[in-house]
C-alpha cells in the first residue's frame, strides 16, 4: 500500500508543468569529431566509446583555465556576501550561451579548512540548492553552487527546459555530460587554488552522476555524496518515468543494447574497477526505495557492483522516491545524510 502511494506522488510530481518535448533523434557524431566525413555511426560511436572508456583520463581531462572572475552577488548569506563566479567551460559548443560556466559562491568566513562543490538536478531552477549551500556554512563549509550546461543563464533561447544536456542526440549528450564533468573539475580547481585545504562534491540525480566521474577523475577531490545512483545513463533514459520524451525520440533509431555501449563513457559503470584502484576516499551513495526516475533495480545493480569490486563507500536507502525525498519530511533526512558525512569527513 505504501509503495502503491509512493509511486502515485511519484508520478504526480514528475507531470506538473511538464512541458516535455519529443526532439528527434541525430547521431550528432560532428559533437565527437570535427570531420565525420560520412563514417557509419554505430561504428563510430562503438569505436570512440570503447577508446574513451579505455582513456577516460584524457577523456575528461580538464584544461587550463585562465579566466576565473569573481564579483560580489546581490544575495546574502545573514551578513556574509556571496560571490558570483565564471570562467570559459573547457569544452566549446555550438551554443554560445553554454559556454561560460556559472557558479554561485557562499563562503565560510572564518576559515578554509573545507568547501564543497554542489551539482544540481537536470533542469534544476534558479535559486536550488542555495539553503543546502547555507546549512553548510552553519556548519563551518564553504559551498559553490554550480550550474549544470544549457540550465539558467546557460540555456540557449530556443529551449524552454535543459534538453540538450540529456538527449535523443548520441553525440551531443556524450559532450554534455563530459562537459558538465570538467565544469565540476574547475570548480574543485578553483576551490584548490583559493586555498581551501580539503574539496568534496555533493550531486543530486544527473549531477550524482556528474560528481561521481569528476570523483574518479580527480583525486584532489577528497569525498563525495552521490545523491540518487545508477550505473547507465541508457538504462535511466529507457526506463525512467522523467526521461520518457529522450526515450521516444530514440526509439526505432536505436537499441538499448546500442545505446548503453554508446553512452558508456557517461555511465559510472565502465569506472567500478578504476575506482577500486584508486586510494580509498569517503563516498556515501544514497538511494530510494521507491523511485521510477533512477529505478531502484538500478540502484541495487550499481551497489552490488561496488561491494563486487571491494570498493569502501557508505549506503544510505530512504523509503520514498526520486521527487518525494525533495518533500517533508524525506528532504530534512536526506539533508542530514548528506550534510553530516561532508562535515565529518572535510572537517
Amino acid at each position: 500500500m505504501f509503495k502503491r502511494y509512493m509511486h502515485k506522488r511519484e508520478r504526480y510530481f514528475a507531470m506538473l508543468n511538464d512541458n516535455r518535448i519529443v526532439h528527434p533523434f541525430g547521431w550528432g557524431t560532428e559533437f565527437i569529431k570535427e570531420n565525420p566525413n560520412g563514417d557509419d555511426p554505430r561504428k563510430l560511436f562503438r569505436e570512440y566509446s570503447k577508446k574513451m572508456v579505455a582513456n577516460s583520463d584524457e577523456f575528461y581531462h580538464l584544461p587550463e583555465i585562465s579566466d576565473y572572475e569573481v564579483q560580489n552577488s546581490k544575495f546574502k548569506v545573514q551578513s556574509s556576501e556571496t560571490q558570483d563566479l565564471t570562467w570559459t567551460s573547457g569544452i566549446k559548443t555550438p551554443s554560445v550561451e553554454n559556454n561560460t560556466a556559472y557558479a554561485k559562491f557562499f563562503p565560510f568566513e572564518k576559515d578554509k579548512k573545507s568547501a564543497v562543490v554542489v551539482l544540481p538536478h537536470w533542469n534544476a531552477k534558479a535559486g536550488t540548492y542555495f539553503d543546502l549551500c547555507k546549512f553548510f556554512n552553519k556548519v563551518g563549509v564553504s559551498a559553490l553552487r554550480l550550474t549544470l550546461p544549457y540550465h539558467e543563464e546557460r540555456m540557449p533561447p530556443e529551449l524552454e527546459r535543459a534538453d540538450y544536456l540529456v538527449a535523443p542526440n548520441v553525440g551531443r549528450t556524450l559532450q554534455s555530460l563530459r562537459q558538465s564533468v570538467l565544469d565540476t573539475r574547475a570548480a574543485v580547481r578553483w576551490l584548490k587554488q583559493q586555498g581551501y585545504e580539503k574539496v568534496g562534491v555533493i550531486g543530486t540525480s544527473i549531477g550524482s552522476c556528474v560528481g561521481f566521474f569528476a570523483f574518479v577523475h580527480d583525486e584532489t577531490i577528497d569525498a563525495g555524496v552521490f545523491n540518487h545512483v545508477s550505473g547507465y545513463v541508457a538504462d535511466v533514459v529507457w526506463q525512467g518515468l522523467s526521461t520518457y520524451h529522450v526515450k521516444e525520440g530514440l526509439q526505432g533509431n536505436v537499441s538499448l543494447e546500442d545505446l548503453r555501449e554508446f553512452w558508456m563513457p557517461i555511465s559510472p559503470m565502465a569506472y567500478m574497477d578504476k575506482l577500486a584502484k584508486l586510494k580509498p576516499r569517503p563516498q556515501r551513495y544514497i538511494y530510494t526505495l521507491y523511485d521510477l526516475t533512477f529505478p531502484i533495480d538500478l540502484s541495487r545493480q550499481m551497489m552490488e557492483e561496488l561491494r563486487k569490486t571491494g570498493v569502501e563507500h557508505d549506503e544510505v536507502v530512504i523509503p520514498c522516491g526520486h521527487y518525494t525525498l525533495g518533500e517533508k519530511p524525506w528532504v530534512y533526512l536526506d539533508g542530514y545524510k548528506i550534510i553530516s558525512f561532508l562535515r565529518k569527513n572535510l572537517r
